[in-house]
């Protein structure tokens, strides 16, 4: 893929951070957007965008720091480095192939050649379904148009992101795989699905208290709960607070804190098999920022 010139910094002091309009998101960045963490001469500026948005955006270098699927980021490691914390990390659970009809016996084989409405093809959830069955067919549409999509016929299946793995049932959807499930089978491992990124030409010193910074917001959040779930509901898309809680505790979790030695060999191993599937060009740099280093 073709990458743009890097945009530079707006103003010295300024760091624009892209995240997606989300409970989980909203629930880990809220204490550094809220002003309840000391981020010293640091002022960031917060842009909104879904992740496949976001992952063009950073295809283009436009921002200093942003949210992206780690499928994407195996094109962006030549110009941003992974910040250890603030991953979204399924343990045994993840997205979502559902239709309109109940499971088959081999939900795998069904699949093959069959039309799947997919939230982008630089997201993870489309990466672990290329992996799982090659052979399916799929449309992008976006990501809170998938139920509506597959509901109506428009697609024989629906690859769901974000609350959607939560509310499926509620449209009449049938359950026929998880992607964090089977590649937990597959693997033994937990399925990283999407990270933070610094872009690399800030420097190391501006880069770690980046990581610091970001931690500190993830780790208020959770010292926090109540407050940062009633911020988080306002991003939840119709989620009750029962729900909300439930998705944020999906996807903030130990893992957030910090990737740590699985997490950090579970996006190795998903890239990894990436590349021998032919999926993303060559070997991936993981470079990851941490707080400490």
């Amino acid at each position: 893929m073709t990458t743009l010139p890097v945009s530079p910094i707006p103003h010295p002091g300024i760091i624009r951070v892209a995240h997606s309009p989300d409970a989980d998101d909203a629930f880990m960045f809220w204490a550094m957007a809220a002003g309840k963490i000391d981020t010293g001469g640091r002022r960031y500026v917060h842009e909104l965008g879904d992740i496949e948005s976001l992952n063009r955006r950073a295809l283009a270098g436009e921002l200093e720091v942003s949210a992206v699927s780690l499928h994407a980021y195996a094109y962006l490691a030549d110009r941003y480095a992974l910040l250890a914390h603030g991953a979204s990390i399924g343990d045994r659970y993840g997205p979502r192939i559902v239709a309109r009809e109940p499971a088959p016996r081999d939900p795998r084989a069904a699949l093959a050649r069959r039309l799947i409405a997919v939230p982008g093809e630089l997201t993870t959830a489309f990466l672990a379904l290329r992996l799982y069955q090659p052979a399916a067919r799929h449309v992008v549409v976006a990501f809170d148009q998938i139920e509506d999509c597959v509901a109506s016929g428009n697609a024989d299946a629906g690859l769901l992101i974000h609350e959607g793995q939560l509310t499926y049932a509620d449209r009449g959807l049938h359950l026929w795989a998880d992607m964090g499930e089977w590649w937990y089978q597959e693997t033994q491992l937990p399925l990283p699905l999407g990270g933070n990124v610094v872009r690399r030409d800030l420097g190391e010193s501006l880069m770690r208290a980046i990581a610091r910074d970001l931690k500190a917001s993830i780790e208020y959040g959770l010292a926090h709960r109540a407050e940062a779930l009633a911020h988080a509901q306002g991003f939840s898309r119709g989620l009750d607070a029962k729900r909300v809680d439930e998705f944020v505790g999906m996807y903030v979790n130990a893992y957030t804190v910090d990737y740590g030695a699985t997490g950090r060999r579970a996006v190795t191993e998903l890239l990894t098999r990436a590349r021998q599937s032919g999926i993303v060009p060559g070997p991936v740099d993981l470079a990851f920022v941490a707080a400490d280093s």
